[in-house]
């Protein structure tokens, strides 16, 4: 197997509605706080999605629920990438476009970025440090 999915997210205008939604529908349990950079949600409003949510206890990919007024709906899965300014730079020379990032967490722990691929669709990258 190649890169794997490291993280989902759905991001939206009204994280809590998301969050309350998503709980009622799937019966995901958050836990709220920062997301791994303020290009990503809002501060105090990312809900990371409990690994142990699942009743019949399956393992799934860890997520997230956040976002806040200003930033775009978007739903987006991470693939983690030993370093993101590279594999920003390798997706475009393979006909994607860079859209954004690097960005460190604030303990400098986690880097994410964003680019889309040559149809469109947008694609996180993510890197432990």
């Amino acid at each position: 197997m190649g890169r794997p999915v490291v993280h989902f997210e759905i991001i939206g205008t009204d994280p809590q509605r998301l969050r309350s939604y998503y709980a009622e529908l799937f019966d995901w349990q958050f836990d709220v706080g920062d997301a791994a950079a303020e290009a990503v949600s809002a501060p105090g409003t990312y809900g990371f999605i409990h690994p142990d949510a699942t009743l019949d206890g399956a393992a799934g990919i860890p997520g997230g629920v956040g976002g806040g007024a200003g930033y775009p709906h978007r739903t987006l899965f991470y693939v983690g990438v030993p370093d993101v300014a590279e594999a920003l730079r390798h997706a475009e020379r393979l006909g994607g476009t860079p859209v954004s990032g690097p960005h460190h967490n604030p303990d400098g722990t986690l880097v994410v970025g964003y680019f889309t691929d040559p149809e469109g669709h947008l694609v996180g990258l993510a890197a432990a440090r």
